[in-house]
């Protein structure tokens, strides 16, 4: 029995000390691998040949899609989405959905992304979507908190609808809580690189209470990691800081997520011939994410 138990122990503690374990979501698919801190910086030390080197500025804290807005940390300048557009003239970014204001202002990229959400809700039979707010700037905000207060609105530049990233998505039929379109989209919205923002059960960490409706856009593969492990961004930013490399297999694509923390004269080596995305998260660092 001892030896059998000394086994066991041995096994476990090489179990404990391998460089990644593996995690795999009935839900979506991800299949995880989450590696070894110091066997990264060791990685990193060495520079193959065959990798590039990228300088990382201070401002790439604060630019990219995975940028955290709460109470805590407010909209840059330099976060806002450049290529904002009113809705209501630009009838090809309108297909399939209904405006309720005609003054609702959208980031166009993001725009065309949720297109593809509309498109593929009505092959599922659900086709009564509209769009209640998108990209507020500071001044409108200023307006609804002023009109609101700070139960149901939040000061200017601490909206994620200041950024340009989220929009509030309604049903024509009912409230979305109860409606064929807040299931689909709770269910499905990942796909498209989006997140239920303001989860039921999640109040605690998000500062919001639940809000079916709004939607925000965090990219592939994060949208997916975050839906199968069940995280709000907060606590997605929170597990790369602590895990600092990620490596995720979403429907058959291999991605890795790195995280790293700023200094000056920062610089980052990456495989050549991958493509990859570099987001800040707003508050002291930025997350790679290299495509595969």
């Amino acid at each position: 029995m001892k030896k059998w138990g000394f086994l066991l122990l041995l096994i476990f503690s090489l179990l404990l000390a391998s460089i990644y374990f593996e995690y795999k979501s009935d839900l979506t698919n991800v299949k995880m691998q989450i590696y070894n801190p110091n066997k990264i910086k060791a990685e990193d030390r060495r520079a193959p040949e065959n990798s590039q080197q990228i300088n990382i500025t201070e401002n790439q804290i604060y630019q990219g899609n995975l940028l955290l807005v709460n109470s805590e940390y407010p909209v840059h300048k330099e976060s806002i989405k450049t290529d904002v557009v009113n809705l209501t003239m630009h009838n090809e970014l309108t297909q399939g959905y209904v405006l309720l204001d005609s003054k609702i202002y959208m980031s166009k990229d993001i725009a065309h992304k949720f297109s593809e959400i509309v498109t593929d809700a009505r092959k599922d039979g659900i086709h009564n979507f509209a769009i209640t707010s998108g990209f507020r700037s500071f001044e409108e905000q200023k307006e609804l908190y002023e009109k609101y207060g700070h139960d149901r609105a939040l000061s200017p530049g601490y909206s994620e609808h200041n950024l340009g990233l989220s929009l509030d998505v309604g049903s024509t039929q009912m409230k979305m809580e109860d409606a064929p379109e807040g299931k689909w989209i709770e269910k499905n919205v990942w796909k498209y690189g989006f997140i239920l923002r303001y989860p039921k059960g999640k109040s605690d960490i998000t500062g919001i209470q639940y809000e079916p409706w709004h939607i925000r856009y965090v990219g592939f593969p994060h949208s997916a990691i975050m839906k199968g492990k069940g995280f709000v961004l907060e606590e997605y930013l929170d597990f790369l800081k602590e895990k600092k490399k990620v490596s995720a297999t979403v429907e058959g694509n291999q991605y890795t997520v790195s995280y790293y923390p700023f200094s000056e004269n920062m610089t980052i080596n990456l495989p050549k011939n991958h493509k990859y995305e570099i987001s800040g998260d707003n508050m002291e660092g930025v997350i790679v994410t290299d495509n595969e």
